[in-house]
């Protein structure tokens, strides 16, 4: 009974888990989920390499932790969303912000978007890539406009 009982409680907070992101895709969810637990091995390393990785100052990356109130994978992913689609973090943030009860799939079409395509894909390999390399690796290359695959070190 009691391992009954730790299975259904796995199984829900797993679930609820990988509701929090609602990219539309699960894959990406486990990813964002797997970027937060290796980021709350280090919070402030994971800032500072967010900070350097996509050349925003470190104030702008604890706005969103701390004002915004962004988990580590939403920080990662609004970033990588910014990048993508060639918009200011803080046109991404406002998006965030409109829709973020609809999930991150519907802020992700609000910028343009669309599910299937290159960009989706780019955005789940790198952070597919991310997740497994945890917080030594970073997949993307600043905020510069250039779409597809990040930089990988």
């Amino acid at each position: 009974m009691k391992t009954l009982l730790s299975l259904a409680l796995i199984i829900f907070s797993t679930s609820f888990v990988f509701s929090q992101y609602r990219t539309g895709d699960r894959d990406l969810d486990a990813s964002l989920v797997q970027i937060d637990a290796e980021a709350k091995l280090n919070f402030t390393s994971f800032k500072l390499e967010l900070s350097k990785t996509y050349g925003v100052p470190i104030t702008k990356v604890n706005n969103l932790s701390v004002n915004v109130g962004l988990s580590a994978g939403e920080m990662y992913f609004a970033f990588e969303l910014s990048r993508i689609t060639r918009k200011s973090i803080d046109i991404v943030i406002d998006i965030y912000k409109k829709h973020k009860s609809s999930g991150w799939g519907v802020i992700a079409k609000e910028l343009g978007i669309k599910p299937g395509s290159p960009e989706f894909h780019a955005l789940k390999n790198n952070a597919k890539g991310k997740a497994s390399k945890g917080n030594k690796g970073n997949s993307g290359n600043g905020n510069n406009g250039n779409s597809g695959k990040g930089k990988k070190n």
